[in-house]
């Protein structure tokens, strides 16, 4: 099993399309004003966005890219007007990550893990 292909709620697609290619993701599919699909950069994972009438009150999604060069990133991006709730920050668990919300207040964590994403030292054998 992969997981390749995350899907997303918005409350209005063009305004979150306009978010995530500032962050880099590239636009394949666009069929406004329902649904919108990214190619990520790097690898081979898809992700979209489809409209809702309401976004879920729950605690909320939380999306995470891996980017080599985090705190590199995150400067380009502040220069092009994204606002970061969390500087790039090191973790308990062995992660980088700098923290931000989409247009619709979906958590995105932009983070740098490395080895440390499938192979941590506590990792269970």
């Amino acid at each position: 099993m992969n997981l390749n292909q995350i899907t997303v709620p918005s409350l209005d697609v063009s305004k979150s399309i306009i978010f995530y290619k500032k962050l880099g993701l590239h636009l394949i599919v666009e069929s406004l004003p329902h649904y919108a699909r990214f190619e990520c950069i790097e690898g081979g994972a898809t992700f979209s966005i489809h409209q809702v009438e309401k976004i879920p009150t729950i605690d909320g999604i939380y999306i995470y890219f891996e980017i080599e060069e985090l705190d590199q990133e995150v400067a380009r991006l502040i220069t092009k007007g994204i606002q970061f709730d969390q500087m790039p920050t090191d973790q308990r668990w062995l992660w980088r990550e700098a923290r931000l919300k989409d247009p619709d207040g979906n958590q995105i964590i932009l983070y740098f893990a490395g080895d440390n994403r499938k192979n941590p030292p506590w990792r269970i054998n």
